[in-house]
């Protein structure tokens, strides 16, 4: 989201200042990083993909015969998460960027690993996921808008394999697929309400079976989240063979495998599952790929392109989506357990603003001091400190500061943070950015914490029960008093442990406004249930989709969308993006 808040007329915009930005050939910020050219493929000046299987190979190699050079210790990960987010901003991707260039300042071998933003939240009210001001990756309105295509690819897929299902039962249908027990929806990258439930297949015999359908946000899907777990294209093709997309009449899953259709989906998935290449506005490399939403889905950028900048850096920044209640969680539960991407260092990101308005101020009343409120509002903070607490790491607090912040407000925070036990620092990243000296005292906090010792841990074991895996989140993140599971959800936790798929994480779908189910109540609620209402398995992915209170998996658009100031200059350059 913008940080664009300082004071006066005269500042410019985030897009403004990217586009006045020099950005260097990709070419030489994958060099810099340590990518061979064979490795690199360009999709124009500025942004390349990198195809992991070719990193390293010598130049002049024999085809066939690569000659890598000597593995070196994979870079440290430093996860950067946030407290509960507000209209106000937070400014997590900004805060990312400009402690990734600040680590660079310092000396240190630094790449960042990011998702990809999703274009209904660009069109709607959300914005984008590139950060702000003088802490952004470049180029800024093509990540935004289609970037490489992966959004599309991973569209398609998943629009294709419905396709193939529909013909499937259409064509007489072989597997005694059910047409009134499908799990899989077709998808788009948009946000659209009045496709959350559609009827297909009407107009005769030649149209297809009628039946009950919908669409989610391409975000959402299965085939995003099996994009982003996927650790090679072998694997991507045997989780794509996993998804679960319906029931038999019998009531038996069926899966891709089921219909043999993996294959097809891998091939349309081949280019975009490599990581993208791009940079920031201080030159530090950045890969960018997937886009998970963390309230509906795991909300961590693909696992690939973590590991790929682990294998090129010292030191990896990555961020998880919304507060550490649902991307941090995830990534710690989910995303950890996968690979070996455990993160050696967290930072929570923090700003007055948001605090005040958790504290019960208005938005509009949020540049006005108020201490009182603040020390109102830093109970959600604290929370999420000791949530972060219990996966066995002491996390940093980014403090991001925004020009209407006063002394008095700043040092009460970093005061209280060191009360708390945890060290904190002022970052002015957006203003000043982190290729200036605004990220320096946050960046020697982070590169201290990288060499503390820790003992990571997950907040719960696989082999616990579902129903446990849930209730232990609702209690020991979001602080309820316990869950309350609908008839259907009940029912659902049947099927799964009938079906063997109880050893898998759970992935909490939930607002990200709240530690309750309820995303109007703000700070730190106590004495709440939270309601889940379906259990969804993803099998492919490899997790449980818990869904809870009124959370959607297709949003909506507001009523005055961010696409009402959108347009192009007459040289056809994005205008009014951010």
């Amino acid at each position: 989201m913008s940080e664009t808040t300082t004071a006066g007329n005269n500042v410019p915009s985030d897009l403004e200042i990217a586009q006045r930005a020099v950005m260097k050939p990709i070419g030489e910020i994958a060099a810099a990083a340590g990518i061979n050219p064979e490795a690199l493929e360009l999709y124009g000046p500025y942004k390349a993909k990198i195809d992991p299987s070719k990193l390293n190979v010598a130049a002049g190699a024999a085809a066939g015969t690569p000659l890598r050079t000597p593995a070196r210790t994979p870079g440290k990960v430093v996860l950067v998460s946030a407290m509960s987010p507000t209209p106000a901003g937070e400014g997590k991707s900004t805060t990312t960027v400009g402690l990734a260039d600040s680590l660079a300042r310092a000396g240190h071998k630094v790449m960042i690993a990011l998702r990809e933003p999703s274009l209904g939240p660009i069109l709607g009210m959300k914005g984008g996921a590139t950060g702000g001001g003088y802490s952004q990756v470049l180029p800024m309105d093509q990540i935004n808008l289609h970037f490489t295509g992966d959004f599309h690819a991973i569209t398609s897929a998943n629009n294709a394999l419905m396709a193939l299902v529909d013909n499937h039962i259409f064509q007489g249908n072989e597997l005694n697929i059910d047409p009134r027990r499908m799990t899989f929806k077709r998808v788009l990258d948009m946000n659209d309400r009045s496709l959350r439930e559609v009827v297909i297949g009407l107009g005769g015999p030649a149209q297809g079976i009628p039946r009950q359908d919908g669409f989610d946000i391409t975000v959402a899907s299965e085939i995003m989240a099996v994009f982003c777990l996927a650790t090679d294209l072998n694997d991507l093709r045997e989780r794509l063979g996993r998804i679960t997309f319906g029931y038999t009449y019998d009531r038996q899953p069926v899966t891709v495998a089921d219909l043999g259709v993996q294959g097809a989906l891998t091939m349309l998935l081949k280019d975009a599952i490599k990581p993208n290449l791009v940079q920031t506005i201080a030159g530090t490399p950045a890969l960018v790929h997937g886009g998970p939403f963390a309230n509906i889905a795991h909300g961590c950028n693909s696992l690939i392109a973590t590991q790929t900048a682990r294998s090129l850096a010292d030191i990896v920044v990555t961020e998880a989506g919304f507060g550490a209640d649902l991307g941090a969680e995830k990534y710690m539960d989910i995303k950890a357990r996968m690979a070996d991407v455990a993160p050696s260092a967290v930072v929570l990101v923090a700003t007055v603003r948001a605090l005040k308005m958790h504290g019960g101020v208005a938005k509009d009343r949020l540049k006005e001091p108020n201490v009182e409120a603040l020390a109102a509002g830093v109970a959600n903070l604290q929370r999420h400190i000791r949530n972060v607490e219990k996966f066995g790491i002491v996390p940093v607090v980014a403090v991001n500061k925004f020009a209407t912040d006063t002394a008095e407000e700043l040092d009460w925070l970093i005061e209280w943070c060191a009360a708390e036990g945890v060290q904190a620092a002022v970052a002015d990243v957006w203003g000043r950015g982190g290729g200036g000296d605004g990220g320096d005292e946050l960046a020697a906090k982070v590169a201290a914490a990288l060499d503390a010792p820790h003992a990571f841990r997950h907040l719960y074991p696989l082999d616990m029960s579902v129903e446990d895996k849930i209730r232990t989140i609702v209690q020991e993140v979001y602080g309820a008093d316990g869950v309350d599971f609908s008839v259907p959800a009940l029912k659902r936790l049947a099927e799964i442990e009938k079906n063997g798929w109880s050893g898998m994480p759970v992935c909490m779908a939930k607002t990200q406004y709240s530690f309750t189910d309820d995303a109007t109540r703000l700070g730190a609620p106590k004495g709440f249930t939270v309601h889940v209402r379906d259990l969804i398995p993803k099998t492919g992915a490899g997790f449980i989709v818990a869904l809870t209170g009124a959370v959607m998996t297709m949003p909506g658009l507001p009523k005055v969308p961010a696409a009402m100031r959108m347009d192009v200059d007459d040289s056809g350059n994005p205008v009014g993006l951010f």
